[in-house]
């Protein structure tokens, strides 16, 4: 881990936040990469996973660093989903799979809705 952290309960974790370390599950699998910046979606999820503290930068995340990592997000998504037509009926799970990724990675209300 870096120096420059410290640990938060999930309940003093707020969103715009970044992990100053990679946060991995009771098994050792890696749930998110560090400098992920948490959104309300992926805090809502932690405790399904028996997160309970994280490792939070200390220097704070300005609203263009936020801005960039959404962005980069919504290009990786964009990626990973160029073969699906998110307006098309014809694969259902795939869109739906899009949508859940999509909502997790970018948050609920950033996300859009593709229905």
């Amino acid at each position: 881990m870096t120096g420059n952290y410290h640990q938060l309960t999930l309940a003093e974790v707020r969103p715009g936040m970044a992990l100053s370390d990679v946060l991995l599950d009771a098994q050792g699998n890696v749930l998110l990469p560090q400098g992920t910046v948490l959104t309300e979606a992926m805090l809502a999820l932690m405790p399904r996973h028996g997160i309970s503290v994280l490792p939070i930068a200390r220097e704070e995340v300005t609203p263009e660093v936020v801005a960039a990592t959404l962005q980069h997000h919504q290009a990786r998504l964009d990626h990973l989903f160029r073969k699906n037509d998110p307006d098309s009926g014809s694969d259902w799970a795939t869109a739906t799979l899009r949508r859940f990724v999509t909502d997790f990675r970018l948050g609920a209300e950033e996300a859009p809705q593709h229905e």
